[in-house]
């Protein structure tokens, strides 16, 4: 060994040595510090202060909806409020003003309703701006809107703004599972006649509703649903009612259905506004805001991981297209079912492979509906899933998946965390079911309230114009908004992006046959 060998040698065992002696010292240092025990007691007597139900509430949904504990539109006060005992039908509670025209879970949560509202208002600049505009003309002064939607802090700033520019309003939840309790509590003590709660029975469902319609001293002149159920139950119940009706909104593929059923049999006799067809809802609301929600209530119910997992989406529609282009990106492998060759051919174009339900059910890992139908997985589906194949659905109503076929008595029913119900077959086999069947996302998790700005403007701008309308311009049938309206909606929104459109010249215009402040596009024309 060379001389500069020799005392490198030496440096690196040097090293050692006072590697080791700080080793020493260290553990030294921790044998003889006094053993601290951990103490759980006080930890275990602030976690029973919470109100829990026996087999209702664990710790790993504990686990599982921490990240909801904030002012986020899914917080823990809705949550924690689910198990109170009672119905609220059952109690009787006033606001500061002393007015008992509502019924909530709990009063007592407007405040923290409020900054919820506060909030969303951040992000609904373009229906802010509408607010203000609009506020001093009071466009809806005279107009009395029963309304049926889901209630959560985006709706309620839709809400707030009818009230502003001059309506009078009377709510109620178009879903038994996606209202916000504490917003539902700030509109009860901002004035607004709001009926609904979270875990509504049906009965307390159809309850609600009827006190939105029926009131001594009151009747409704216009109607704003998601769902169709508020426009069937007047129609049914109060049809004297219905034919004073200046005009019906209507933001759901189930609920446009029902009108045009009215509407071929003769049946419609006040004009309707197809909200759910329009650009702005249909291409943003129905796309975007799917895209990024399925994620998000799937993750929170079931921690699931989908790389590699294999998904089929019955429906390649608007909503269809947002989940699939979700689940892709994260490696999922999907499968799409389709009734209609345009839609099947856009997906095949997408890169997916277009199934029967029957082909791919006995493989897939989850199965997610969004066509707006009946009866989409069936009884036979269900009885042919593998262990633990996720079940859920992202359209409007609650018929597409049977779930009245899975109440029997060889069936066995397990909620395992708020909205995720294991369904256990005699051999053992468990379907996991979100939500029972309803809309997930909402049921489950949170939307994005941009892109709900944009529906919300939407339904406010189709309001104002049937109960403005000169006599004879609307007929008693089904319209779509007006083209020039869904670009109006569209450049309230352009602002938060600082976009800044290109104006036609005058020769570009004219060699192009339009008005150079649109609209721009026929309506045949397909975005």
């Amino acid at each position: 060994m060379s001389v500069p060998d020799a005392a490198a040698g030496d440096e690196m065992k040097q090293a050692k040595e006072i590697e080791d002696a700080e080793k020493f010292n260290f553990m030294a240092t921790v044998t003889k510090a006094p053993k601290k025990q951990i103490q759980f007691a006080d930890d275990m007597q602030e976690f029973t202060k919470f109100p829990t139900k026996s087999g209702r509430r664990s710790l790993s949904r504990s686990i599982s909806q921490s990240s909801t504990d904030s002012y986020s539109s899914a917080a823990s006060y809705t949550d924690s409020s689910d198990d109170e005992e009672g119905t609220p039908r059952e109690k009787h509670q006033t606001n500061s003003k002393g007015s008992s025209n509502f019924c909530v879970k709990n009063i007592k949560q407007a405040e923290f309703g409020r900054r919820e509202i506060e909030i969303a208002e951040q992000d609904m600049s373009a229906l802010i701006s509408l607010r203000k505009r609009a506020q001093g003309e009071k466009p809806l002064a005279g107009a009395k809107i029963v309304g049926c939607t889901h209630i959560t802090a985006q709706t309620a700033v839709l809400i707030e703004t009818l009230c502003a520019l001059g309506a009078q309003c009377r709510w109620s939840a178009c879903n038994i599972y996606s209202t916000q309790n504490e917003v539902a509590a700030a509109l009860a003590e901002a004035g607004v006649a709001v009926f609904s709660w979270k875990g509504e029975s049906e009965d307390d469902f159809w309850w609600c509703i009827d006190r939105c319609v029926n009131m001594d001293g009151w009747q409704p002149n216009m109607i704003l649903d998601d769902g169709g159920d508020l426009t069937h139950w007047v129609y049914k119940k109060y049809p004297n009612v219905f034919k004073k009706i200046r005009g019906i909104v209507e933001e759901s593929v189930t609920g446009v259905h029902r009108l045009y059923q009215l509407s071929k049999a003769g049946k419609l006799c006040v004009p309707a506004m197809n909200v759910n067809d329009s650009v702005t809802k249909q291409k943003f609301d129905n796309l975007y805001c799917c895209r990024e929600s399925i994620l998000d209530g799937l993750k929170r119910t079931t921690d699931v991981m989908f790389g590699g997992k294999q998904v089929v989406v019955c429906g390649y529609g608007e909503v269809g297209k947002g989940c699939c282009a979700a689940l892709k990106a994260l490696g999922a492998i999907v499968y799409i079912t389709e009734i209609d060759p345009i839609c099947a051919l856009q997906a095949c174009m997408d890169g997916f492979r277009v199934v029967k339900l029957n082909e791919v059910i006995r493989q897939v890992d989850v199965v997610i509906t969004c066509t707006g139908n009946k009866n989409v997985v069936t009884r036979e589906h269900l009885d042919r899933m593998k262990n633990s194949c996720i079940v859920c659905n992202m359209g409007h109503s609650n018929t597409e998946i049977d779930v009245t076929s899975l109440r029997t008595p060889e069936l066995t029913w397990e909620r395992v965390r708020s909205q995720v119900d294991h369904v256990i077959w005699p051999d053992g086999k468990r379907v996991v079911l979100l939500a029972e069947g309803r809309l997930l996302n909402l049921s489950c998790s949170t939307v994005p309230t941009f892109v709900l700005s944009i529906t919300a403007t939407t339904q406010a701008l189709a309001l104002i114009e049937l109960y403005n309308a000169p006599e004879g311009r609307y007929k008693q049938d089904v319209y779509l908004l007006p083209k020039k309206m869904d670009e109006y909606v569209a450049s309230l929104h352009l602002p938060s992006f600082d976009a800044h459109l290109t104006e036609l010249s005058d020769d570009q215009a004219k060699y192009m046959g339009l008005n150079k402040n649109g609209p721009f596009k026929p309506n045949y024309y397909r975005y």
